[in-house]
């Protein structure tokens, strides 16, 4: 039987670059205990608002408090106040009351589950804050009484009041119907509460044993201020 020549064995060339990325990418899908790689964006692109936050704020979270919340609202309010004036603005009777009636008005900042700065409100509808408004929830109102804003002894110095604050606000601002926020506090706190819009109207006709507070206001129809203090 005629043969032909004799074959020569085939040489063999090294893959094509894509070819190998392409068996690298299958190898790393079928092998599930290899780690991917993380995917890191060109500069100048920014990352998708969800992932950013993720990196930025891994378990930081603002909501409106509830009932539940009222112990641990309380313990920082005793030992942010208590220390310092011997008198709490909110009991904790008084922190579940408005914690059950009007919680919207309320805003706590939560850092991996735990509580560590927060502002109660209420409504008000008089010009002027009264002994009566420490009290009273007035659901008609279109004035927002801040009672009281406090931070973990822990947390302190850090700026977490500033963005409390300023985040409450612009809650605030989502009301069509509330129309301004009102505050009273001692005359060393005045220079930190007009950063954010507050203006003097007066001393405040309300006292809690010797201390005497000057009242504040905030015009929640524009918040144009709020975005020059930002950075605060």
């Amino acid at each position: 039987v005629p043969r032909g020549p004799p074959q020569r064995p085939l040489l063999k060339l090294p893959p094509h670059p894509r070819e190998v990325a392409a068996v690298g990418s299958m190898s790393t899908q079928r092998n599930h205990y290899l780690k991917p790689v993380p995917l890191r964006l060109p500069p100048g692109i920014p990352e998708f608002p969800s992932h950013q936050r993720r990196h930025t704020l891994p378990a930081s979270e603002f909501r409106c408090l509830t009932p539940e919340d009222a112990a641990g609202v309380f313990e920082i309010e005793r030992e942010a106040f208590i220390s310092v004036s011997g008198n709490c603005p909110l009991n904790v009777a008084e922190v579940q009351h408005f914690l059950t009636l009007c919680p919207e008005l309320s805003l706590g900042w939560f850092v991996e589950g735990r509580l560590v700065a927060f502002i109660i409100g209420s409504l008000w509808d008089k010009e002027r804050l009264t002994q009566e408004s420490l009290t009273l929830h007035r659901p008609g109102g279109r004035t927002a009484h801040l009672h009281v804003l406090a931070v973990h002894r822990t947390f302190r110095q850090q700026g977490k009041g500033s963005v409390l604050l300023w985040r409450y606000l612009h809650h605030l601002g989502g009301w069509p119907a509330v129309r301004r926020a009102v505050l009273m506090c001692e005359a060393k706190l005045v220079p930190f509460y007009q950063r954010f819009g507050f203006q003097p109207v007066g001393p405040c006709d309300v006292s809690v044993g010797s201390l005497v507070f000057t009242e504040m206001q905030c015009s929640l129809r524009g918040l144009a201020f709020l975005r020059r203090n930002s950075d605060c």
